[in-house]
């Protein structure tokens, strides 16, 4: 392997470095000879990224397919608002050369799966998780076991993020866990739920933490410790975890030889297409001068106070099968949410409950954007 050297530039930028014994000119060797690759530059992959850089990781590797939207800016602090609309690995890539032109960065924009993964994964010494999805996390533990590579998994949700290290030679894989993944539709993503903007960033820096712990071979990672954080109560807490030795890709007896199909295995849900029963936005938009018409609502109440439509009543989706008694069986009832997801699944209640009724394709985001310019979306 070549020798690396640090030039009187890089030592006065990692001065502070040099001076933790722990770390010294050998340890920020290291890092400058080190390769870590962080999947998603969203709200982890952005102080994740951020910190890995400044800290002079010498090659990182960002993969995302998708590109800088405005309500990201709330929490992906990589980004800015001169890069809406700019890939976001370009967008993260620009940043962190400013924070660090000593480093390299390499940009993947594209969808990560089975036939790209190893070949993108194969060359660097970590993988970091800084995904939403489930099809992702399955996609890299198999990569991460199948690689021998070590992968740091975060997750983040309203106000309580996850931090753990997967290494299925010292430790339990993600499988291990999570032998199974949820139901469809039974976890909402971030986009659905929200998340307090300063979350990812404490989580973020904790998975930075362990990567370069885990590249200087320092202290104890989080290697058999599900670390759980509660920003509500600044709680830190710790559940241990153990090898599973059934689990189907790490255990004694692997049934698991290969990668799979992971939105099969996962079951991503896809709304099934019912047109009789679906409205476009304009369709709606006719569709609100009938007399008869009802829109009912069924997002939350801080939902409600963002937005809603003329002619609505509210009941949240949960309360909905303990109430739907109490609609008016000679109306015609449109129902709405966000993106179309809980609209379909109170449509299906009342359509079995013997209603007239569609549900908005799309949501009300979607009327924002084809039919009310002055709606806000979120």
């Amino acid at each position: 392997m070549e020798e690396i050297f640090l030039s009187k530039e890089e030592i006065y930028r990692y001065s502070r470095h040099l001076l933790i014994p722990e770390v010294g000119i050998r340890g920020q060797r290291v890092l400058k000879a080190s390769k870590v690759l962080i999947v998603g530059t969203g709200g982890l992959g952005s102080p994740i990224s951020l910190y890995l850089a400044a800290a002079g990781v010498g090659k990182i590797g960002l993969v995302d397919f998708d590109t800088v939207d405005e309500s990201n800016l709330q929490r992906q602090i990589v980004h800015a608002t001169s890069t809406i609309g700019m890939p976001k690995v370009e967008s993260a890539k620009i940043r962190l050369l400013e924070i660090n032109p000593y480093i390299e960065i390499v940009a993947y924009q594209c969808l990560l799966n089975r036939e790209n993964i190893m070949d993108i994964a194969k060359d660097y010494d970590i993988i970091i998780d800084g995904t939403d999805n489930f099809p992702t996390r399955y996609l890299l533990n198999d990569a991460a076991f199948f690689l021998k590579k070590p992968l740091i998994y975060g997750s983040i949700f309203r106000f309580e993020g996850q931090v753990t290290v997967f290494d299925s030679r010292r430790g339990p894989c993600y499988r291990c866990l999570y032998p199974e993944p949820p139901p469809p539709g039974t976890v909402p993503s971030c986009a659905e739920g929200g998340v307090f903007g300063v979350l990812p960033g404490v989580v973020g820096a904790i998975q930075a933490t362990e990567a370069l712990k885990l590249l200087l071979d320092l202290g104890e990672p989080l290697i058999g410790k599900l670390l759980l954080y509660d920003a509500l109560h600044m709680e830190f807490r710790f559940l241990k975890l153990r090898k599973n030795p059934h689990c189907p890709l790490c255990g004694e007896n692997p049934t698991i030889h290969e990668l799979m199909d992971y939105e099969n295995f996962c079951g991503t849900e896809v709304l099934p297409e019912n047109p009789q029963y679906e409205l476009s936005p304009q369709e709606l938009k006719e569709k609100l001068k009938e007399e008869n018409l009802v829109i009912l609502d069924v997002r939350e109440p801080h939902e409600w106070e963002i937005c809603h439509l003329p002619k609505s009543i509210f009941i949240p989706l949960e309360k909905l099968p303990a109430t739907i008694h109490q609609l008016d069986p000679t109306k015609e009832y449109v129902v709405v949410c966000k993106v179309g997801k809980r609209s379909y699944s109170a449509l299906e209640l009342l359509l079995g409950a013997g209603f007239r009724a569609y549900h908005l394709r799309g949501g009300l985001n979607n009327y924002a954007k084809e039919v009310d310019p002055e709606m806000p979306i979120y």
